[in-house]
């Protein structure tokens, strides 16, 4: 092949345009290239870039976003065998979330560091901007721009462990939550996999997501009432026996037909206890005649149709219940 071989002449032409500019050494030996020819061109001053170790850019000029992060996946990719890895290098942290539009993170061309995320058994050094995270248990990755990336709440959790800044960390927690790109519950379980509930400070962050993610479920709620076109509930309200006994608190409450709807949002620390708690309260008001739904955010945003529902079909059975006992519901 003549040194002068121009790329397009090599049969790369299915590639998607990012591709076709961003290869590993492999793939180009793949496609007729000597190494010697790969040497030459990735001098300084060649046409061709050497961006990380058998990583290379086929123009001269600074790379794009997407081709910076192209390259990083090639080459957490990149394996001595030719045994493909188990599961795809994914991109994750804060790289993953500038994917995902979060507005929190700075855009890919301010970050210093590219994470990405690899089998635990990938022996693999950092190089350049990108910091290998390795883990026992990856995700299924989704596709951006053609880059596997890390779902959202696993890309919080692997940016949170790394974070010092952590206004920065409650800044993203939150926005993922409240704009209803996840669910609290889905963050929490990747927080927790990974310790770092123990850490006083992301447990405080969690909790304001948390918060940001009942009100968010709130306004599912009402809206579920309102699409549904069921009878408006007393909002917000705290249960008592005539006595001022303390039964509970409520987020939706139809006295008339005795049925009560909480929203089932779980706090950091939330243990065992708390659920004997939970389903003890649960039976004392059953026991009083009344009917006690539960309803998950998750379900709220996937499927509110199935909730209204299922909230239509206890209010219409109520007069086959026995009457519930006395409550007095006050505001809270």
């Amino acid at each position: 092949m003549a040194h002068n071989t121009p790329l397009r002449a090599l049969p790369l032409q299915q590639r998607r345009n990012v591709q076709r500019s961003v290869l590993t050494e492999r793939q180009l030996k793949e496609h007729g290239v000597p190494a010697g020819l790969i040497a030459d061109r990735s001098r300084n001053g060649g046409p061709w870039q050497q961006l990380l170790p058998k990583v290379y850019l086929l123009h001269p000029g600074p790379p794009t976003n997407e081709q910076r992060l192209q390259a990083a996946l090639l080459y957490a990719g990149h394996s001595s065998s030719r045994v493909p890895a188990q599961r795809p290098a994914m991109v994750t942290g804060l790289a993953a979330l500038a994917l995902h539009r979060l507005s929190s993170v700075p855009p890919v061309g301010e970050l210093e560091v590219i994470d990405v995320l690899v089998p635990h058994q990938r022996r693999l050094r950092d190089a350049g901007q990108v910091r290998i995270l390795r883990s026992q248990t990856l995700p299924n990755p989704d596709e951006i721009m053609g880059l596997a990336c890390a779902p959202i709440p696993r890309a919080l959790a692997d940016a949170a462990a790394v974070l010092d800044d952590i206004d920065l960390v409650r800044d993203l927690l939150v926005e993922a939550v409240r704009s209803g790109r996840c669910v609290p519950s889905a963050v929490l379980r990747e927080l927790d996999a990974a310790g770092l509930l123990a850490r006083p400070t992301i447990a405080e962050a969690m909790d304001a997501a948390v918060a940001a993610g009942r009100a968010v479920a709130e306004d599912h709620v009402y809206e579920l009432v309102r699409a549904g076109r069921l009878p408006d509930p007393l909002w917000n309200v705290s249960l008592y026996r005539p006595d001022g006994t303390f039964l509970a608190a409520v987020d939706a409450y139809w006295p008339d037909q005795g049925v009560t709807l909480e929203i089932d949002v779980r706090a950091p620390g939330f243990g065992d206890e708390d659920w004997h708690e939970e389903s003890r309260r649960r039976e004392h008001l059953e026991g009083l005649g009344l009917c006690v739904l539960y309803v998950t955010p998750e379900k709220l945003r996937d499927a509110p149709e199935l909730q209204a529902a299922v909230v239509h079909t206890a209010l219409r059975i109520s007069a086959d219940r026995p009457p519930a006992a006395l409550v007095v519901a006050l505001p809270r």
